[in-house]
């Protein structure tokens, strides 16, 4: 039997503060108050800032979860000294040269940067290691400023803008009577392009598979690429991947919310163990949507808004090559229709259930990955410590079991978890993150198991009051078995 196992996986950040105003609650909100503009401009992180941030050391990978309980609170107000932008599996990007990868990526001639800024932009990416000529020549020339004001004065675009208030291009409209295509929901989509095609770069480069090798690719992101016909018909797995120059390759989209990269990983996985792929490649973008989403209780506690970056994640799973972690298709967990939504029957499917079949115990595993949200992020808007409730949920089911005590629920997290530290954008921090780390402690020998828990709020899109979840197990390799 052919065992699919983890090749490779890419964590990018791409920091955003100037497209926090388009992100979804900021854009409504400022639309009632046109002052909040002010404020939420005035609160917004440098480079710097958002580079030497602790949480996003650890999202690239160039710290370990662990350090993060060592480190004194709030997190923004203790930067790593010499944080380093690129690691052995991602970076974390300056929004200038993201606009670039923007106009790369942009096969419609929507975006439109000042020329002296895109000159500027071009020398820059120059010197990416990930940038070849030709993104150089798909840069082109840019754009005259007046034509970029009256592009915007017209409203056949928004405005584009570096250092928060800077305009230095526009987005245009995709088609003037289709709703589906203005120039936010585009903007929207190409962030997700760009950048997922940065992480899909980074984890082609990365490991020992080229492009030309992939089969397949499955993209997991939470957009809805469409016109007025078919608002949500997709394929932005595909779209990226030709830029991405895996020219024999396929794909499509898989869609569950905030679930969807766990979904996508065991079907990865399974298309690799029936043979009909060797090397599938699992890709998820950023949500600029998100952007901003808690911003209210960053104001109200007088901190800045931590919420100005896309994330995007790169998964490589391929046929068993000796070496990487494995991908253990008996023990994946699903949350069945019948299962209901209470905490304690959700993780009896996603976890309990799963493990039994293989015979273990949850106190067996070492590692468990949950929604790992930036608690920095999400209490001071009263959303609570999302990965610490998880870990708790979890250890008090363990002891109602009878696998532990329940005086030690209190140190399950430290021991089984980690304290949270991405991005929260839905269907970035629901597990995945974990990743990068998990498959090179696997590899070094620190832990031999981990699983991913994610879960899905299905009920958001009102076609269903239903969740969802999907859970699946990567142990260390014991060597290809000699048939």
């Amino acid at each position: 039997m052919i065992k699919p196992v983890i090749k490779g996986a890419s964590s990018v950040i791409v920091h955003t503060p100037s497209l926090v105003r388009y992100g979804s609650k900021p854009e409504r909100e400022i639309k009632k108050d046109p002052l909040l503009l002010e404020k939420i401009l005035g609160s917004l992180r440098g480079y710097e800032d958002a580079l030497s941030y602790p949480p996003n050391q650890v999202f690239i990978g160039n710290l370990k979860p662990d350090v993060l309980r060592d480190m004194q609170n709030p997190w923004y107000q203790s930067p790593i000294k010499d944080a380093s932008r690129f690691s052995a599996f991602g970076e974390i990007m300056p929004e200038d040269e993201f606009y670039g990868w923007l106009k790369i990526a942009d096969e419609y001639n929507l975006v439109m940067l000042e020329e002296s800024f895109l000159l500027e932009v071009k020398g820059k990416l120059a010197n990416h290691p990930l940038i070849n000529e030709s993104d150089l020549q798909r840069l082109g020339k840019g754009a005259s400023r007046d034509a970029i004001e009256e592009a915007v004065a017209s409203g056949k675009g928004i405005p584009l803008h570096v250092n928060q208030t800077e305009t230095i291009g526009c987005f245009l409209t995709g088609h003037e009577e289709d709703e589906n295509l203005t120039p936010e929901i585009l903007l929207e989509n190409l962030c997700n392009k760009a950048s997922g095609l940065i992480a899909m770069r980074h984890v082609l480069t990365s490991f020992e598979i080229s492009p030309e090798q992939i089969d397949y690719v499955i993209g997991c992101d939470e957009e809805a690429v469409g016109d007025r016909y078919q608002r949500g018909g997709g394929n932005m797995a595909k779209s990226i991947a030709e830029l991405a120059g895996c020219d024999n390759a396929s794909g499509s989209d898989l869609k569950s919310f905030c679930c969807a990269p766990n979904h996508a990983i065991v079907v990865a996985a399974s298309l690799v163990q029936s043979g009909l792929y060797d090397e599938v490649l699992v890709i998820g973008g950023g949500c600029l949507a998100k952007l901003g989403m808690k911003y209210a209780g960053h104001l109200k506690n007088h901190m800045p808004i931590l919420e100005d970056q896309l994330g995007a994640v790169a998964i490589l799973i391929g046929k068993d090559d000796g070496k990487s972690p494995v991908v253990r298709l008996d023990a994946v967990g699903k949350h069945n229709i019948s299962a209901g939504s209470s905490a304690q029957n959700i993780y009896q499917t996603l976890v309990v259930n799963p493990l039994a079949h293989i015979g273990k115990k949850i106190t067996d595993i070492d590692k468990y990955s949950v929604e790992l949200h930036n608690p920095e992020v999400t209490e001071p808007n009263g959303n609570g410590n999302v990965p610490k409730t998880n870990y708790r949920t979890l250890a008090s089911i363990a002891a109602i079991r009878g696998e532990m005590d329940k005086s030690n629920i209190p140190k399950f997290e430290v021991k089984y978890g980690m304290p949270g530290f991405s991005p929260t954008q839905g269907h970035i921090a629901a597990s995945i993150p974990f990743l990068v780390h998990a498959r090179e402690m696997i590899m070094d020998g620190e832990i031999n198991t981990a699983m991913f828990i994610a879960k899905g709020s299905l009920f958001l899109g009102k076609m269903t009051k239903l969740s969802d979840g999907m859970s699946f197990l990567i142990e260390q390799n014991k060597g290809v078995q000699q048939q």
